[in-house]
C-alpha cells in the first residue's frame, strides 16, 4: 500500500514566505500534490494508493484518482497520520506500505517502481532527500516494520529504526523523489532541473527565478 499523508493544505509552506505570499504556497502545494498523484496515477503497476488527510482539495483528488483515503481529521503531524495509517493498513492485511510526501513534484514512476523492484522480502527500502537528512520515501515489509518520525533530519533515525530490526535495509539515491520542496533554494532548483510539472509552470507564470535573483535570494 502507498501511503501519501497530506497536511490540510491552508498555510502551506510557510518557509517559502520570502519569495511567496500565502495563497501562492497553497497554490504551489496543491500544484506539487496533484504532480505527485498524477504520477501515482501513471504507474501501472502501482500498489493501491492511499491519501492520509482531512483537507477536502486533496480528497477531491483522491476521489477522482480513484485512491482511497485513510481521513486524518486531528490534521496532526506527518508523523502521527503515517502511525495512524499504518495501523489501518495491518488491520486491512497489507504486508508493506511505501511512504511518500506530497512535494516531491519531480517524481517519476520508473523511480517509484525501482523501489518496489528492490525491496527485501523482510525489511526496508530508504531513499534520503537531496541534502541527505530527510527521508522522501520509505518501503517497509512488513508494514510497520519499525516507528516512522518525520522531520529534516529524519534520514539517519529511519535508517538506525530499520537496521535495528536486524532486516536488509536498502539505500536508493533517486534524484526525482530527492528533491522536496520546503525553502527558496529548492524553488530554484525545481526550476533549474527543467520540465513541464504544474508546480513548474506556477513557478514560470509568477517569474520566481528573476523575483529571486533580483532580491538575491539563494
Amino acid at each position: 500500500m502507498i501511503l501519501v499523508p497530506i497536511k490540510n493544505l491552508e498555510g502551506a509552506k510557510q518557509r517559502l514566505s520570502p519569495v511567496l505570499d500565502a495563497n501562492q504556497r497553497r497554490t504551489l502545494a496543491e500544484a506539487m500534490m496533484e504532480d505527485v498523484l498524477e504520477t501515482l496515477a501513471s504507474w501501472d503497476a502501482r500498489p493501491p494508493v492511499a491519501v492520509v488527510t482531512s483537507d477536502a482539495h486533496a480528497m477531491a483528488l483522491a476521489h477522482r484518482r480513484r485512491f482511497q483515503i485513510i481521513p486524518e481529521p486531528d490534521n496532526r503531524s506527518e508523523t502521527d497520520a503515517i502511525a495512524l495509517a499504518t495501523h489501518v493498513v495491518v488491520e486491512r492485511g497489507w504486508t508493506a506500505t511505501l511512504v511518500i510526501p506530497a512535494d516531491i513534484p519531480l517524481v517519476e514512476a520508473a523511480e517509484l517502481q525501482s523501489i518496489v523492484d528492490a525491496a527485501p522480502k523482510t525489511g526496508s527500502v530508504l531513499v534520503p532527500s537531496a541534502d541527505g537528512r530527510g527521508s522522501n520515501a520509505v518501503l517497509r515489509r512488513p508494514a510497520a516494520l519499525f516507528p516512522l518520525r518525520f522531520g529534516d533530519d529524519s534520514f539517519v533515525p529511519h535508517r538506525r529504526a530499520a537496521q535495528a530490526t536486524g532486516t536488509a535495509v536498502v539505500v536508493l539515491q533517486l534524484p526525482g523523489i530527492a528533491l522536496d520542496v520546503d525553502r527558496p533554494a529548492d524553488l530554484a532548483e525545481l526550476l533549474g532541473r527543467g520540465g513541464d510539472r504544474r508546480s513548474q509552470r506556477l513557478l514560470r507564470a509568477w517569474n520566481v527565478a528573476e523575483r529571486m535573483a533580483a532580491a538575491r535570494i539563494a
